[in-house]
């Protein structure tokens, strides 16, 4: 199920709320209000990674070290 970040637009708290459905309404967890705004989230995957892995051959198409995966060092 998604999380959906809000704020409200009464009192200016931040919550999150999972929606269980497409039509469900958010409320504010501090003051009750349904005047609230969906903001912009951003999603996160997490995997296993090692820096063996992340120095690839090549230069760096970001910072132009000589090496991919050299990038601030």
């Amino acid at each position: 199920m998604p999380i959906f970040e809000y704020r409200c637009q009464a009192c200016g708290t931040k919550f999150e709320k999972i929606l269980t459905s497409p039509s469900a309404e958010a409320a504010c967890k501090a003051c009750g209000s349904r005047r609230v705004e969906k903001l912009l989230s951003v999603f996160a995957v997490a995997g296993a990674s090692t820096r063996a892995s992340s120095l690839e051959p090549g230069p760096c198409g970001a910072c132009g070290a000589p090496r991919r995966g050299m990038c601030g060092e």
